[in-house]
C-alpha cells in the first residue's frame, strides 16, 4: 500500500511540475502532458480502491465455499457398521484368486 501511494505522490509531483512549467513557458502540451500525468495517478487510485474491493469479495467468497464444503462434509450418508453384512459369493465366471463378497444393508425392526 505505501508503495503505491508513493507512486501516486510522485505522479502529482510530476504533474504539477509539468503544469507549473506550462504556464511559464504559455506551453499547451505540458499542460496536457500535466494533465495526463495526473489522470494516471487518478487511475491507479481507483485501481488500487476497486481491486482491493475485488480481492476482499473473492476471499469472502471463498470462505463461504470452504464453509460449504465443510458442510456437505460432515452431512454424507453413514451407514452404521451393524447393518452392513458381507457374505462371501462363490461364482464360476470370477478367477479363484479374487475375493469377491457382495455387500448388503439389513434392516432390524
Amino acid at each position: 500500500m505505501f508503495f503505491i501511494l508513493f507512486i501516486v505522490i510522485v505522479l502529482v509531483a510530476w504533474a504539477l511540475h509539468l503544469m507549473e512549467q506550462a504556464m511559464n513557458r504559455k506551453e499547451f502540451s505540458l499542460m496536457l502532458a500535466g494533465f495526463l500525468v495526473s489522470v494516471a495517478a487518478a487511475g491507479l487510485v481507483a485501481v488500487y480502491f476497486l481491486m482491493g474491493h475485488f480481492v476482499g469479495y473473492m476471499d469472502q467468497m471463498a470462505a463461504r465455499a470452504e464453509l460449504a464444503e465443510q458442510y456437505y462434509e460432515s452431512t454424507g450418508f453413514y451407514f452404521p457398521p451393524e447393518l452392513v453384512v458381507e457374505t462371501r459369493v462363490e461364482s464360476e465366471s470370477a478367477p479363484s484368486a479374487f475375493n469377491v463378497y457382495e455387500s448388503a444393508v439389513s434392516v432390524h425392526p
